[in-house]
């Protein structure tokens, strides 16, 4: 494969280290698709210089044949692809371009791909240790980061608008750590969203550890009072822990406010009763058959109101209670806030008073 060692004066691949990956006007992840898909440097586009069938058939060479014949064969897929590359996607970049390019240890991939640009006259820049020394990177700092941060967690019965008042306060200007966007779930056995498939578990890691490092540290950061799991994602523990220990605040809502967020939370369930019964199945071990059924008519026959009202009494309320004292006992010592309405105006003022409050 091509190397960095025969460069000429001048054009020698600059290496960069994790905590100054900023201020790249692109970060280019040559690994294969698959490696790319199961976890990456946020906001990284994939410019793959071996596709996963031949990432494969190299290490197959490199095993059962030889080291010199599995190079030979790497060599020449690698520099098809970069030709590729640069026929497509490089074709109108300007001189100033400076992309930072990383592989799996920030070897022969990367150095490649980073040494042709170079060659060519762009600045490009290589991740030293590539991935690996990435990965590494964001497993300190969740261990850290959190500790740095003044976390506000906000708290609040299902439906009391928990993530539209989330919206509300980062549209104020707000710093917000919102876990159920991130992991592509609302965090409830209802949960999954029809449109956006959750992430792997180390790319959530990825999305959280981004927002995290973008935090100043001088401003409170809302996040919501999650539990452990958020659908079947791991909220990390150091995070997890901090959460629990930090300030809170509480919204609160009657019934009526409540149902009337939940059915526009959760409209694809209205728009589909067949989805939202099946999804209650899940529930038949807490709840009984009996009443299952009797909440799957009730879904097919359109009593929504009456349906989400019950759900929330006798489930999701009693579950949030045991939750809270468990996990945020002090909830209770903290702001509460009553939303009024289930409208934009009711929240945006909430979130200002919040904003007043924690200033």
């Amino acid at each position: 494969m091509l190397c960095d060692s025969g460069a000429p004066p001048g054009k020698r691949v600059e290496l960069v280290g994790v905590a100054d990956i900023d201020g790249f006007d692109e970060i280019i992840d040559v690994r294969s698709p698959g490696e790319f898909a199961e976890d990456h440097i946020p906001g990284a586009i994939n410019l793959p210089v071996l596709s996963d069938a031949e990432r494969a058939r190299v290490g197959t060479d490199y095993k059962q044949v030889s080291a010199f014949d599995a190079k030979k064969i790497g060599a020449a897929l690698v520099s098809r692809n970069i030709a590729r590359h640069l026929e497509s996607h490089f074709a109108d970049k300007p001189k100033k371009y400076r992309p930072l390019v990383y592989c799996w240890r920030g070897g022969n991939r990367s150095g490649s791909l980073a040494h042709v640009l170079r060659s060519i006259g762009w600045p490009a820049a290589q991740l030293d240790g590539g991935y690996k020394a990435y990965r590494k990177a964001v497993m300190a700092d969740l261990d850290t980061l959190p500790d740095s941060l003044r976390l506000i967690v906000v708290c609040g019965r299902t439906g009391s608008g928990k993530s539209r008042f989330l919206l509300a306060l980062r549209e104020a200007g707000a710093q917000v750590l919102d876990l159920e966007d991130l992991a592509a779930h609302k965090g409830s056995v209802l949960g999954n969203l029809p449109d956006r498939p959750q992430p792997g578990q180390k790319y959530f890691e990825s999305l959280i550890w981004a927002s995290l490092r973008g935090f100043a540290r001088n401003e409170p950061v809302f996040v919501e009072s999650e539990s452990k799991k958020i659908g079947r994602l791991h909220t990390p523990d150091t995070l997890l822990a901090r959460m629990r220990a930090a300030e809170c605040l509480t919204l609160e809502a009657d019934i009526p406010v409540r149902v009337a967020l939940l059915k526009e939370e959760y409209a694809h369930f209205l728009a589909e009763p067949a989805l939202l019964n099946r999804q209650l199945d899940c529930l038949v071990d807490l709840q009984g058959h009996d009443r299952i059924e009797r909440w799957k008519k009730m879904a097919l026959s359109g009593q929504w109101d009456n349906l989400v009202a019950e759900l929330l009494v006798e489930h999701y309320d009693p579950a949030y209670n045991r939750s809270l004292s468990r996990n945020y006992p002090q909830a209770d010592r903290g702001l509460h806030l009553a939303l009024p309405a289930p409208t934009t105006e009711s929240l945006k003022a909430l979130s200002a008073v919040a904003l007043q409050h924690f200033a």
